[in-house]
């Protein structure tokens, strides 16, 4: 008899977060999600009478409680704080949400006997395209979390899969990225200030992130996994920044009135994306740049 399939996914009220839970309920996975006290559920509203959500007061006793009760065979480590650069009074939130948190979880994980998970890594772990070098403190704590679990894999036997993923983007995205400033622009002929645009962009579609979560998950349960797989989640197709805005002007028969220069790179800007990353087996990304911006404004005529 099969086990019943149980995820626990943390960061579910992200962007990513709430369209894996769609795609997980939708295949017939019982869902648990870990969430802030504070949390706002109203992004999870199409999925929230499917899933069991629990909340955490921050302390390692209360992650233990909630993976005893909800005793999942995958848990998908999607929460951070995603910070682009940092000011002194950003450094606390980052190592709580980024190391101590993700930390409590494998400990309670490993308190309940639980072993498979699949975490999320970043290409920013990887500036210039080097073996590790950190764009920013962001990318520095999640490098920092991938030794504490390389920890538990060892003293532990965990099996853990880590996706490291670009940009993504798809419809109903509330992060203020590129494709909302551009947005907003498109309906304005006011100026919009940006770089010369020739740093290299690495993109994928949202329903093609989700389907790498599904295969690493599905990895894990067929025991292709004995230690630690690091997979990179690219489109395999960058384009610089000023070939994507073209891209998105044409597909959505707009005009931007962009003054490319108009600011100066910033510090540690990322222009050639990380391009040594291994592809993870039997994923390959099906969304085009051109489909997915034509999703986008097709979801935004339908609302």
């Amino acid at each position: 008899m099969s086990k019943q399939r149980i995820a626990l996914v943390t960061g579910g009220t992200g962007f990513i977060g709430v369209n894996l839970i769609k795609r997980l309920t939708s295949a017939g996975w019982i869902v648990h999600v870990i969430v802030r006290q504070k949390s706002d559920l109203n992004v999870l509203e199409g999925s929230i009478k499917k899933i069991t959500v629990h909340k955490t007061d921050g302390h390692t006793s209360s992650l233990i409680k909630i993976l005893a009760k909800s005793k999942p065979i995958v848990v998908f480590h999607l929460a951070s704080l995603f910070l682009s650069g940092h000011i002194p009074s950003d450094i606390v939130p980052l190592i709580k949400s980024n190391v101590i948190f993700s930390t409590q979880l494998l400990e309670a994980m490993n308190e309940s006997g639980i072993k498979n998970i699949v975490n999320t890594g970043t290409s920013w772990q990887h500036y210039e395209n080097k073996a590790c070098s950190p764009v920013n403190l962001y990318a520095a704590t999640k490098q920092a979390f991938e030794s504490i679990l390389q920890y538990y894999i060892e003293a532990n036997f965990f099996k853990a899969i880590t996706l490291k993923l670009f940009d993504t983007y798809g419809p109903d995205d509330p992060r203020p990225k590129l494709f909302h400033l551009l947005e907003k622009y498109s309906n304005t002929k006011e100026p919009l200030l940006m770089s010369p645009g020739e740093q290299l962009i690495d993109i994928v579609h949202i329903d093609d992130v989700i389907d790498a979560y599904l295969i690493a998950a599905e990895r894990l349960l067929t025991d292709q996994v004995t230690n630690h797989d690091t997979y990179a989640i690219s489109s395999g197709c960058p384009i610089t920044l000023s070939q994507l805005v073209s891209t998105y002007e044409k597909e959505t028969n707009s005009r931007l009135p962009i003054h490319w220069g108009g600011r100066p790179y910033r510090d540690r800007e990322v222009m050639t994306t990380w391009n040594l990353g291994e592809k993870i087996p039997g994923w390959e990304p099906k969304v085009t740049l051109s489909i997915g911006i034509k999703k986008m404004a097709y979801s935004k005529e339908a609302m």
